[in-house]
Protein backbone atom coordinates (compact mmCIF):
# COMPACT_ATOMS: atom_id res chain seq x y z
CA UNK A 1 0.00 0.00 0.00
CA UNK A 2 1.23 3.28 -0.94
CA UNK A 3 0.74 6.69 1.17
CA UNK A 4 -1.13 9.27 -0.83
CA UNK A 5 -0.08 13.14 -1.37
CA UNK A 6 -2.96 15.15 -2.92
CA UNK A 7 -2.28 18.33 -4.57
CA UNK A 8 -3.57 20.77 -6.59
CA UNK A 9 -2.25 20.97 -9.95
CA UNK A 10 -3.68 24.40 -10.92
CA UNK A 11 -3.92 27.73 -8.97
CA UNK A 12 -6.46 25.51 -6.03
CA UNK A 13 -9.94 25.45 -6.14
CA UNK A 14 -9.48 22.13 -8.16
CA UNK A 15 -12.26 20.20 -5.95
CA UNK A 16 -9.57 18.69 -3.50
CA UNK A 17 -12.27 18.24 -0.81
CA UNK A 18 -14.43 15.54 -2.35
CA UNK A 19 -10.88 13.70 -3.94
CA UNK A 20 -9.79 13.72 -0.27
CA UNK A 21 -12.84 12.89 1.28
CA UNK A 22 -13.34 10.33 -1.21
CA UNK A 23 -9.71 8.73 -0.72
CA UNK A 24 -10.14 8.91 3.16
CA UNK A 25 -12.21 6.43 3.28
CA UNK A 26 -9.41 4.23 2.21
CA UNK A 27 -6.70 6.00 4.63
CA UNK A 28 -5.87 5.87 8.00
CA UNK A 29 -4.52 9.38 8.95
CA UNK A 30 -5.59 12.15 6.89
CA UNK A 31 -2.72 15.03 7.18
CA UNK A 32 -2.46 18.94 6.41
CA UNK A 33 0.78 19.90 5.54
CA UNK A 34 1.08 23.17 4.46
CA UNK A 35 -1.14 27.00 4.25
CA UNK A 36 -3.53 28.16 6.78
CA UNK A 37 -7.24 28.83 7.05
CA UNK A 38 -7.20 30.98 3.36
CA UNK A 39 -7.95 27.61 1.71
CA UNK A 40 -11.12 26.21 1.53
CA UNK A 41 -12.77 22.97 1.15
CA UNK A 42 -16.54 21.77 0.86
CA UNK A 43 -17.48 18.64 1.04
CA UNK A 44 -20.99 17.27 0.01
CA UNK A 45 -22.05 14.10 2.37
CA UNK A 46 -25.33 12.70 1.84
CA UNK A 47 -26.52 15.75 0.71
CA UNK A 48 -24.98 18.14 3.67
CA UNK A 49 -22.65 20.55 3.02
CA UNK A 50 -19.02 21.13 5.23
CA UNK A 51 -17.16 23.88 5.05
CA UNK A 52 -13.72 23.42 6.30
CA UNK A 53 -10.63 25.98 5.98
CA UNK A 54 -8.26 24.68 8.54
CA UNK A 55 -9.08 21.35 9.34
CA UNK A 56 -8.13 18.44 7.48
CA UNK A 57 -11.04 17.00 5.21
CA UNK A 58 -11.01 13.65 7.71
CA UNK A 59 -12.54 15.44 10.18
CA UNK A 60 -16.15 14.86 9.06
CA UNK A 61 -15.00 10.65 10.12
CA UNK A 62 -14.99 9.91 13.41
CA UNK A 63 -12.88 6.58 13.01
CA UNK A 64 -9.71 8.54 11.05
CA UNK A 65 -6.91 10.33 13.18
CA UNK A 66 -6.35 13.78 11.47
CA UNK A 67 -3.62 16.40 12.03
CA UNK A 68 -2.55 19.85 11.18
CA UNK A 69 1.43 19.61 10.35
CA UNK A 70 4.08 21.66 11.39
CA UNK A 71 3.83 23.29 7.95
CA UNK A 72 0.76 24.97 8.79
CA UNK A 73 0.27 28.06 10.10
CA UNK A 74 -2.43 27.81 12.72
CA UNK A 75 -5.04 30.68 14.10
CA UNK A 76 -6.09 29.51 17.42
CA UNK A 77 -9.32 31.42 17.46
CA UNK A 78 -9.96 30.69 13.81
CA UNK A 79 -9.31 26.97 14.54
CA UNK A 80 -12.41 27.09 17.84
CA UNK A 81 -14.35 28.87 15.73
CA UNK A 82 -14.30 25.94 12.93
CA UNK A 83 -14.71 23.62 15.47
CA UNK A 84 -17.56 25.20 17.10
CA UNK A 85 -19.20 25.27 13.43
CA UNK A 86 -19.01 21.50 12.64
CA UNK A 87 -20.46 20.89 16.31
CA UNK A 88 -23.26 22.47 14.89
CA UNK A 89 -23.39 20.31 12.47
CA UNK A 90 -22.99 17.34 14.59
CA UNK A 91 -19.91 16.62 14.12
CA UNK A 92 -18.01 16.60 17.33
CA UNK A 93 -13.61 16.81 17.41
CA UNK A 94 -12.24 15.63 20.05
CA UNK A 95 -8.06 14.78 20.61
CA UNK A 96 -8.32 11.41 19.92
CA UNK A 97 -9.27 12.64 16.25
CA UNK A 98 -7.35 15.28 15.76
CA UNK A 99 -4.32 16.28 16.25
CA UNK A 100 -1.83 19.52 16.01
CA UNK A 101 1.97 19.73 15.45
CA UNK A 102 3.33 20.88 18.80
CA UNK A 103 6.18 23.25 16.73
CA UNK A 104 3.03 25.18 14.48
CA UNK A 105 3.42 28.72 14.08
CA UNK A 106 0.60 30.52 15.00
CA UNK A 107 -1.74 33.46 13.66
CA UNK A 108 -2.33 36.11 15.62
CA UNK A 109 -4.35 39.12 15.26
CA UNK A 110 -1.12 41.33 14.58
CA UNK A 111 -0.67 39.22 11.28
CA UNK A 112 -4.64 39.83 10.52
CA UNK A 113 -4.00 43.16 10.72
CA UNK A 114 -0.40 43.55 8.52
CA UNK A 115 -2.04 41.70 5.83
CA UNK A 116 -4.76 44.29 5.60
CA UNK A 117 -3.00 47.01 6.19
CA UNK A 118 -0.53 45.72 2.73
CA UNK A 119 -3.70 44.82 0.92
CA UNK A 120 -5.31 48.19 1.27
CA UNK A 121 -2.59 50.53 1.15
CA UNK A 122 -0.92 50.69 -2.40
CA UNK A 123 -2.73 49.14 -5.94
CA UNK A 124 0.94 48.18 -6.68
CA UNK A 125 1.37 45.99 -4.78
CA UNK A 126 -1.59 43.94 -4.02
CA UNK A 127 -1.69 40.72 -4.21
CA UNK A 128 -4.89 39.59 -3.89
CA UNK A 129 -4.43 37.50 -0.33
CA UNK A 130 -7.72 36.47 1.72
CA UNK A 131 -6.37 39.20 4.26
CA UNK A 132 -5.93 36.15 7.08
CA UNK A 133 -2.64 37.23 8.41
CA UNK A 134 -1.31 33.61 6.31
CA UNK A 135 1.94 35.40 4.73
CA UNK A 136 2.92 37.88 7.55
CA UNK A 137 2.71 34.96 9.88
CA UNK A 138 5.35 32.85 8.01
CA UNK A 139 7.18 35.93 7.39
CA UNK A 140 7.51 35.56 11.39
CA UNK A 141 8.54 31.97 11.13
CA UNK A 142 11.41 32.33 8.77
CA UNK A 143 12.16 35.29 10.97
CA UNK A 144 12.39 33.37 13.69
CA UNK A 145 10.04 35.75 15.95
CA UNK A 146 7.25 33.42 15.71
CA UNK A 147 4.72 32.16 18.58
CA UNK A 148 4.71 28.50 18.36
CA UNK A 149 1.56 26.19 19.42
CA UNK A 150 3.95 24.77 22.04
CA UNK A 151 4.55 28.12 23.94
CA UNK A 152 0.80 28.47 24.98
CA UNK A 153 1.57 25.91 27.07
CA UNK A 154 3.94 27.55 29.61
CA UNK A 155 2.31 31.48 29.66
CA UNK A 156 4.68 32.60 32.28
CA UNK A 157 7.42 32.65 29.86
CA UNK A 158 5.78 34.03 26.75
CA UNK A 159 6.06 38.11 27.66
CA UNK A 160 9.32 38.20 26.26
CA UNK A 161 8.30 36.00 23.20
CA UNK A 162 5.51 38.61 22.25
CA UNK A 163 7.96 41.53 23.33
CA UNK A 164 10.33 40.24 20.52
CA UNK A 165 7.65 39.93 17.90
CA UNK A 166 6.11 43.08 18.36
CA UNK A 167 9.73 45.12 18.04
CA UNK A 168 8.54 43.64 14.48
CA UNK A 169 5.28 44.70 13.93
CA UNK A 170 5.15 47.53 15.90
CA UNK A 171 7.96 49.25 13.80
CA UNK A 172 5.72 48.09 10.79
CA UNK A 173 2.50 50.14 12.48
CA UNK A 174 4.39 52.92 12.66
CA UNK A 175 5.30 53.03 8.96
CA UNK A 176 1.64 52.50 8.50
CA UNK A 177 0.38 55.26 11.08
CA UNK A 178 -0.98 52.94 12.78
CA UNK A 179 -1.21 52.69 16.77
CA UNK A 180 1.18 50.34 18.62
CA UNK A 181 0.34 47.26 20.16
CA UNK A 182 1.05 45.99 23.93
CA UNK A 183 1.95 42.79 24.95
CA UNK A 184 -0.35 42.53 27.45
CA UNK A 185 -2.96 42.43 24.75
CA UNK A 186 -1.26 39.75 22.95
CA UNK A 187 -0.55 37.65 25.91
CA UNK A 188 -4.73 38.43 26.70
CA UNK A 189 -5.31 37.37 22.96
CA UNK A 190 -3.22 34.27 23.41
CA UNK A 191 -4.54 33.19 26.78
CA UNK A 192 -8.13 33.57 26.13
CA UNK A 193 -7.74 30.31 23.82
CA UNK A 194 -4.81 28.31 24.71
CA UNK A 195 -7.38 25.87 26.74
CA UNK A 196 -9.43 24.78 24.09
CA UNK A 197 -6.67 24.07 21.64
CA UNK A 198 -3.84 22.68 23.93
CA UNK A 199 -5.83 19.50 24.30
CA UNK A 200 -4.95 18.84 20.76
CA UNK A 201 -1.41 19.73 20.62
CA UNK A 202 1.05 16.53 19.86
CA UNK A 203 4.80 15.54 18.75
CA UNK A 204 2.84 14.77 15.50
CA UNK A 205 6.35 13.88 13.81
CA UNK A 206 6.79 11.14 16.25
CA UNK A 207 2.98 10.20 16.11
CA UNK A 208 3.47 9.59 12.30
CA UNK A 209 6.34 7.72 12.16
CA UNK A 210 4.68 5.42 14.67
CA UNK A 211 1.63 5.01 12.80
CA UNK A 212 3.34 4.90 9.14
CA UNK A 213 5.80 1.93 10.51
CA UNK A 214 2.96 0.24 11.55
CA UNK A 215 1.45 -0.15 8.48
CA UNK A 216 -1.08 2.90 8.09
CA UNK A 217 -2.50 4.71 5.64
CA UNK A 218 -1.46 8.15 5.37
CA UNK A 219 -3.09 10.67 3.53
CA UNK A 220 -1.39 13.73 2.69
CA UNK A 221 -3.44 16.93 2.01
CA UNK A 222 -2.63 20.16 0.48
CA UNK A 223 -4.53 23.08 0.84
CA UNK A 224 -3.80 25.75 -2.47
CA UNK A 225 -2.53 24.27 -6.04
CA UNK A 226 0.96 24.36 -6.78
CA UNK A 227 1.18 27.09 -9.20
CA UNK A 228 0.76 29.36 -6.03
CA UNK A 229 4.37 27.89 -4.70
CA UNK A 230 6.61 30.31 -3.28
CA UNK A 231 9.04 29.04 -5.16
CA UNK A 232 7.49 27.65 -8.55
CA UNK A 233 4.56 29.34 -8.93
CA UNK A 234 3.46 32.61 -10.70
CA UNK A 235 5.65 34.54 -8.14
CA UNK A 236 4.95 37.50 -6.81
CA UNK A 237 1.24 36.42 -6.82
CA UNK A 238 1.36 33.17 -4.82
CA UNK A 239 0.78 32.72 -1.43
CA UNK A 240 3.61 32.42 1.12
CA UNK A 241 4.07 28.74 1.90
CA UNK A 242 5.84 25.44 -0.70
CA UNK A 243 2.32 23.56 -2.44
CA UNK A 244 4.38 21.06 -4.31
CA UNK A 245 3.96 17.48 -3.02
CA UNK A 246 7.73 17.58 -1.74
CA UNK A 247 6.09 20.01 1.23
CA UNK A 248 4.15 16.75 2.36
CA UNK A 249 7.44 15.33 4.20
CA UNK A 250 8.90 18.99 5.08
CA UNK A 251 5.51 20.09 6.40
CA UNK A 252 4.49 16.96 8.28
CA UNK A 253 7.56 15.56 9.81
CA UNK A 254 7.54 12.53 7.78
CA UNK A 255 10.88 11.96 5.00
CA UNK A 256 10.25 11.62 1.69
CA UNK A 257 10.19 7.82 1.91
CA UNK A 258 6.84 8.07 3.46
CA UNK A 259 5.67 9.50 0.30
CA UNK A 260 4.10 7.41 -2.11
CA UNK A 261 1.55 8.17 -4.64
CA UNK A 262 1.37 11.87 -5.83
CA UNK A 263 -2.50 12.45 -7.07
CA UNK A 264 -3.12 16.25 -8.76
CA UNK A 265 -6.57 17.20 -8.50
CA UNK A 266 -7.38 18.63 -11.68
CA UNK A 267 -10.27 20.55 -13.10
CA UNK A 268 -11.58 20.09 -16.39
CA UNK A 269 -10.99 24.30 -17.08
CA UNK A 270 -9.09 26.90 -15.36
CA UNK A 271 -10.17 29.35 -12.45
CA UNK A 272 -7.64 31.44 -10.22
CA UNK A 273 -8.44 34.05 -7.31
CA UNK A 274 -6.95 37.08 -6.99
CA UNK A 275 -3.93 38.68 -9.16
CA UNK A 276 -1.70 37.39 -11.34
CA UNK A 277 -1.16 35.76 -14.73
CA UNK A 278 -3.81 34.04 -16.56
CA UNK A 279 -2.81 33.17 -20.23
CA UNK A 280 -6.34 31.06 -21.22
CA UNK A 281 -8.32 33.49 -18.72
CA UNK A 282 -11.95 34.19 -20.75
CA UNK A 283 -13.73 37.79 -19.75
CA UNK A 284 -16.21 37.23 -22.13
CA UNK A 285 -19.55 34.53 -22.58
CA UNK A 286 -17.33 31.76 -22.21
CA UNK A 287 -16.05 33.21 -18.83
CA UNK A 288 -19.18 33.91 -17.71
CA UNK A 289 -20.92 30.42 -18.57
CA UNK A 290 -17.86 28.58 -16.94
CA UNK A 291 -18.58 30.90 -13.76
CA UNK A 292 -21.69 30.27 -13.56
CA UNK A 293 -22.09 26.66 -14.00
CA UNK A 294 -19.40 25.59 -12.06
CA UNK A 295 -20.77 27.82 -9.10
CA UNK A 296 -16.97 29.84 -9.01
CA UNK A 297 -17.07 31.44 -6.15
CA UNK A 298 -14.18 31.02 -2.92
CA UNK A 299 -15.23 28.90 -0.13
CA UNK A 300 -13.40 30.88 2.43
CA UNK A 301 -13.88 34.59 0.82
CA UNK A 302 -16.91 34.35 -1.16
CA UNK A 303 -14.86 35.99 -4.46
CA UNK A 304 -16.02 35.39 -7.67
CA UNK A 305 -12.81 33.42 -9.48
CA UNK A 306 -11.26 34.29 -12.85
CA UNK A 307 -12.55 31.47 -15.51
CA UNK A 308 -10.84 30.42 -18.43
CA UNK A 309 -10.26 26.85 -20.68
CA UNK A 310 -7.95 24.47 -19.79
CA UNK A 311 -3.77 24.94 -19.78
CA UNK A 312 -2.49 21.77 -20.71
CA UNK A 313 1.23 23.87 -20.34
CA UNK A 314 0.41 24.67 -17.06
CA UNK A 315 -0.90 21.28 -15.72
CA UNK A 316 2.17 19.17 -17.81
CA UNK A 317 4.36 21.35 -15.87
CA UNK A 318 3.22 20.71 -12.37
CA UNK A 319 3.00 16.95 -13.44
CA UNK A 320 6.73 17.51 -13.05
CA UNK A 321 7.25 19.73 -10.35
CA UNK A 322 4.75 17.53 -8.24
CA UNK A 323 6.11 14.15 -9.12
CA UNK A 324 2.31 13.71 -10.12
CA UNK A 325 1.29 9.82 -10.98
CA UNK A 326 -1.91 10.03 -11.84
CA UNK A 327 -5.18 12.98 -11.82
CA UNK A 328 -8.42 13.48 -10.72
CA UNK A 329 -10.49 15.34 -13.06
CA UNK A 330 -12.96 17.06 -11.94
CA UNK A 331 -16.32 19.14 -13.15
CA UNK A 332 -15.73 17.83 -16.41
CA UNK A 333 -19.66 18.35 -16.22
CA UNK A 334 -19.45 22.10 -16.20
CA UNK A 335 -18.35 21.87 -20.27
CA UNK A 336 -21.52 19.65 -20.81
CA UNK A 337 -23.45 21.54 -23.79
CA UNK A 338 -20.52 23.43 -25.45
CA UNK A 339 -20.13 23.47 -28.97
CA UNK A 340 -16.86 23.76 -28.83
CA UNK A 341 -13.98 23.58 -26.58
CA UNK A 342 -10.71 25.22 -26.68
CA UNK A 343 -7.33 23.77 -24.96
CA UNK A 344 -4.46 25.54 -24.44
CA UNK A 345 -1.49 23.69 -25.79
CA UNK A 346 1.50 25.96 -25.92
CA UNK A 347 2.73 29.85 -25.44
CA UNK A 348 4.09 32.40 -27.91
CA UNK A 349 7.04 34.89 -26.40
CA UNK A 350 7.80 37.51 -28.26
CA UNK A 351 6.83 36.23 -31.59
CA UNK A 352 8.61 32.44 -30.77
CA UNK A 353 6.75 28.95 -29.27
CA UNK A 354 7.91 27.94 -26.11
CA UNK A 355 6.14 24.72 -23.96
CA UNK A 356 6.14 25.99 -20.48
CA UNK A 357 5.19 28.95 -18.19
CA UNK A 358 8.73 31.37 -18.24
CA UNK A 359 9.70 32.16 -14.21
CA UNK A 360 9.64 36.31 -14.65
CA UNK A 361 6.45 37.96 -14.19
CA UNK A 362 7.21 40.30 -16.78
CA UNK A 363 7.64 36.88 -19.14
CA UNK A 364 4.58 35.44 -17.73
CA UNK A 365 2.60 38.58 -17.94
CA UNK A 366 3.63 39.00 -21.91
CA UNK A 367 3.09 35.24 -23.18
CA UNK A 368 0.22 34.22 -25.81
CA UNK A 369 -1.98 31.11 -25.64
CA UNK A 370 -1.92 29.04 -28.53
CA UNK A 371 -5.31 27.23 -28.87
CA UNK A 372 -6.30 23.58 -29.95
CA UNK A 373 -10.30 23.12 -30.53
CA UNK A 374 -12.48 20.06 -29.93
CA UNK A 375 -16.00 19.35 -30.97
CA UNK A 376 -17.94 19.68 -27.42
CA UNK A 377 -20.78 17.51 -26.37
CA UNK A 378 -24.45 17.97 -26.00
CA UNK A 379 -25.42 14.87 -23.38
CA UNK A 380 -24.64 15.18 -19.21
CA UNK A 381 -21.87 13.89 -17.65
CA UNK A 382 -23.24 14.80 -14.60
CA UNK A 383 -23.42 12.13 -12.05
CA UNK A 384 -21.55 9.50 -14.52
CA UNK A 385 -19.96 6.50 -12.72
CA UNK A 386 -18.58 4.20 -15.66
CA UNK A 387 -16.95 5.35 -18.94
CA UNK A 388 -20.34 3.95 -20.44
CA UNK A 389 -21.88 6.44 -18.95
CA UNK A 390 -19.94 9.53 -20.67
CA UNK A 391 -20.62 10.68 -24.23
CA UNK A 392 -17.92 9.65 -26.96
CA UNK A 393 -16.82 13.22 -27.12
CA UNK A 394 -16.23 13.93 -23.33
CA UNK A 395 -13.93 10.50 -23.22
CA UNK A 396 -11.67 11.75 -26.56
CA UNK A 397 -11.33 15.19 -24.20
CA UNK A 398 -10.09 13.62 -21.42
CA UNK A 399 -7.92 11.08 -23.20
CA UNK A 400 -6.84 14.20 -25.20
CA UNK A 401 -5.75 16.01 -21.44
CA UNK A 402 -4.02 12.93 -20.52
CA UNK A 403 -1.46 12.81 -23.95
CA UNK A 404 -0.89 16.71 -23.40
CA UNK A 405 0.31 16.53 -19.53
CA UNK A 406 1.69 13.43 -19.31
CA UNK A 407 0.01 11.89 -16.51
CA UNK A 408 -3.31 9.72 -16.76
CA UNK A 409 -6.32 10.08 -15.32
CA UNK A 410 -6.95 8.10 -12.17
CA UNK A 411 -9.83 9.07 -11.04
CA UNK A 412 -12.80 11.10 -12.64
CA UNK A 413 -15.52 13.05 -10.96
CA UNK A 414 -18.43 14.05 -12.56
CA UNK A 415 -20.15 16.02 -9.93
CA UNK A 416 -19.97 17.44 -6.02
CA UNK A 417 -21.28 14.22 -4.90
CA UNK A 418 -18.83 12.04 -3.39
CA UNK A 419 -20.43 8.51 -5.03
CA UNK A 420 -20.10 10.56 -8.45
CA UNK A 421 -16.64 9.20 -9.26
CA UNK A 422 -15.09 6.85 -11.97
CA UNK A 423 -12.29 5.07 -10.50
CA UNK A 424 -9.60 3.73 -13.07
CA UNK A 425 -6.80 3.20 -10.86
CA UNK A 426 -6.44 3.11 -6.67
CA UNK A 427 -3.69 5.64 -5.61
CA UNK A 428 -3.50 3.54 -2.07
CA UNK A 429 -2.46 0.97 -4.33
CA UNK A 430 0.51 2.58 -6.00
Amino acid sequence: MANVVVVGSQWGDEGKGKIVDWLSERADVVVRFQGGHNAGHTLVIDGVSYKLSLLPSGVVRPDKLSVIGNGVVVDPHAFVAELDRLKEQGITITPQTLRIAENAALILSVHRELDVFRESSNAATRIGTTKRGIGPAYEDKVGRRAIRLMDLADLDALDWKIERLLTHHNALRRGFGQEEVSVATLHAELASVADRILPFMDSVWRLLDARWRAGDRILFEGAQGALLDIDHGTYPFVTSSNTVAGQAATGSGLGPGAVGYVLGITKAYTTRVGEGPFPSEQTGDVGEFLGTRGHEFGTVTGRKRRCGWFDAVLVRQTVRTCGIHGIALTKLDVLDGLDRIDICVGYRLDGREIDYLPASQAAQARVEPIYETMEGWRDSTRGARTWNDLPAQAIKYVRHIEELIGAPVALLSTSPERDDTILVQDPFQG
